[in-house]
C-alpha cells in the first residue's frame, strides 16, 4: 500500500528549480523519508542510486581522502554498478548524519557539480548539527518531513470522502451523511496516527491489535536510538523526559514542568536532554506568547512552553489509551483532557503555516490554545474535543485584541459567525484554504 504524500509537490519544485542545491529531508525516524526519496526517484527520474551510510560503512572512505565531486562520483558509480548520470539520476544519501565528511561534501557538489541531483535523509541531523560538526551553510536546501496528515490518510482510506472535502469552496455546514462518515474516519486516524507503517497496517489488515504492536515497536526503536546516539550519562535524562510527556499533556495546565519529569528536577539539569528530543524531531516546543504582535518570536516567554509529540497515534499508544474508546461516541477526542486532539491540531498547523504556533496566556485570566500567523494577521485558535464549544478564554482574547478572525476546531459543523469560524476537526488540514477564501 502506498500513501500519496503532498510533499512530493515540494520535491518536484526542487527538481525543476534553476538554483536547486543538494537537498536534505529532515524529520523524525520512521516518518517515511527514505520511502519518499525512493518513490520520487522511481517516478520522476530515469533511475536513482541509493546509498546508506549506516548500512554501508565503506561509503565513508569515499569522502575521507577527497572533496572532489568527480572522484567521489566515480567511486559511487563503481559501487552502484553503472554510471551516475547528471540530471537523470537521483542520488540518495540516507542516514547522512553518520558521515560528516559526506555532509560537508555537499558544499562542493553545490559549487562544482550542480547538474547532479542529490537528496539526503537524516533522522538525527538536527542533533548532529548541534554537536558543532562542520556543515555546508547556505549550500543545501531543506524540506521538513512530518507524519502523514489526516487528509493524506483519508485519500487512501476513502477516496470519495477525500474528493468531497477537496471540492468544498464555501463556508457552510456539511450534510450529516458526510459529516458522520468523516468523523468515523478521524477516529480511525487517532488509532493509527500518521506513522506510515501504522497506517498501512490498519488500513491493510483492519487489525487494531496489530496496529498497536506496530506503534509499540516504533516507540521501542526510538528508545534504542537514545542509547545509540546519546552519551551514556544523558540516556536516563532523555528517557525520563520522554516518558513524562503524556503526563505533562494530561494536566489541565499543559505547560511543561521539569518537576513532572522527576521530583526535584531542575531546568539546568534536563534542558539539554529536552533539546535533544526536539532536535531529533521527537518533540515539538510551543512557547507562550506574551503579546499577540508581529513578529511573534519577539514576545516569546522562553521559560514557559508546552511540549507535544510529533504524532497523535504515538501519543495515544504512549498513554496506554485503549482503542476500545473508538466505539464510544466521541470519547476518543475528549479523553486525556483533550490532549490527543490538541496534539492532532498542532501537527496539522505545522504543515500549513510558516513559523511554529504559540499559545497565549494572560495570567490566570485566560489561555488560548494556539495563535498562528497568516500573512500579517495573528489569529487565535481554540481547540475543543467535542461539541461543547463554550470558551471564556477565546471570548476574552477577542474582546482584548479584536483579531480579524478567530478559529475554533471542534466536532460541530463548518460555520462562520461574527468573526469566528468553526472548523470540524476532520477539516483541520484545510484551515489555510478556508482562510484564503475569506
Amino acid at each position: 500500500m502506498q500513501i500519496e504524500r503532498k510533499v512530493i509537490e515540494k520535491l518536484l519544485a526542487w527538481k525543476e528549480g534553476l538554483n536547486s542545491k543538494p537537498l536534505i529531508l529532515q524529520g523524525a525516524r520512521q516518518v517515511g523519508k527514505t520511502w519518499l526519496l525512493k518513490q520520487f526517484g522511481e517516478l520522476y527520474f530515469e533511475q536513482y542510486a541509493y546509498f546508506n551510510f549506516d548500512q554501508q560503512i565503506e561509503l565513508k572512505q569515499f569522502f575521507e581522502t577527497t572533496k572532489d565531486p568527480r572522484r567521489i562520483l566515480d567511486n559511487l558509480s563503481l559501487l552502484y554498478g553503472k554510471a551516475i548520470e547528471p540530471n537523470s539520476t537521483l542520488i540518495i544519501f540516507d542516514e547522512i548524519q553518520e558521515c560528516n565528511n559526506a555532509l560537508n561534501a555537499l558544499k562542493y557538489f553545490a559549487e562544482d557539480a550542480p547538474e547532479y541531483k542529490i537528496a539526503c535523509a537524516g533522522s538525527l541531523l538536527g542533533v548532529a548539527m548541534g554537536k558543532g560538526a562542520s556543515f555546508p551553510v547556505g549550500k543545501v536546501d531543506f524540506i521538513p518531513i512530518y507524519p502523514i496528515s489526516f487528509s493524506e490518510f483519508l485519500k487512501q482510506a476513502s477516496p470519495e470522502l477525500h474528493s468531497y472535502l477537496e471540492q468544498i469552496n464555501r463556508i457552510e455546514p456539511l450534510p450529516d451523511i458526510f459529516f458522520n462518515q468523516l468523523a468515523e474516519k478521524l477516529k480511525m486516524y487517532f488509532i493509527s496516527g500518521g506513522m506510515p507503517e501504522a497506517i498501512t497496517t490498519l488500513l491493510g489488515t483492519r487489525d487494531v491489535l496489530l496496529t498497536q504492536q506496530v506503534l509499540h515497536n516504533i516507540l521501542t526503536s526510538f528508545r534504542l536510538d537514545f542509547s545509540k546516539h546519546i552519551a551514556s550519562k544523558d540516556i536516563p535524562k532523555v528517557n525520563c523526559i520522554w516518558s513524562s510527556l503524556p503526563s505533562q499533556l494530561a494536566r489541565d495546565n499543559k505547560k511543561f514542568l521539569y518537576q513532572t519529569v522527576k521530583p526535584g528536577a531542575r531546568a539546568r539539569d534536563y534542558e539539554d536532554a529536552l533539546t535533544w528530543l526536539i532536535n531529533s524531531g521527537l518533540a515539538y516546543k510551543v512557547f507562550c506568547n506574551t503579546k499577540p504582535a508581529l513578529p511573534l518570536s519577539a514576545y516569546d516567554d522562553l521559560n514557559s512552553f508546552k511540549i507535544y509529540l510529533p504524532d497523535v497515534g504515538l501519543l495515544r499508544r504512549m498513554s496506554n489509551l485503549d482503542p476500545i474508546v473508538f466505539a464510544d461516541g466521541e470519547r476518543l477526542f475528549s479523553e486525556f483532557k483533550g490532549a490527543l486532539t490538541e496534539n492532532f491540531v498542532l501537527s496539522s498547523l505545522l504543515l500549513q503555516f510558516d513559523g511554529n504556533p504559540r499559545f497565549w496566556r494572560s495570567g490566570n485570566l485566560a489561555e488560548v490554545d494556539f495563535i498562528i500567523q497568516h500573512h500579517n494577521s495573528i489569529i487565535p485558535v481554540e481547540v475543543k474535543s467535542d461539541k461543547n464549544v463554550r470558551s471564556k478564554s477565546l471570548a476574552f482574547y477577542r474582546k482584548e485584541f479584536n483579531p480579524p478572525m478567530a478559529i475554533r476546531f471542534s466536532m460541530k459543523n463548518l460555520k462562520q459567525d461574527e468573526g469566528l469560524i468553526n472548523i470540524p476537526l476532520f477539516m483541520v488540514d484545510y484551515t489555510r484554504k478556508i482562510l484564503n477564501q475569506l
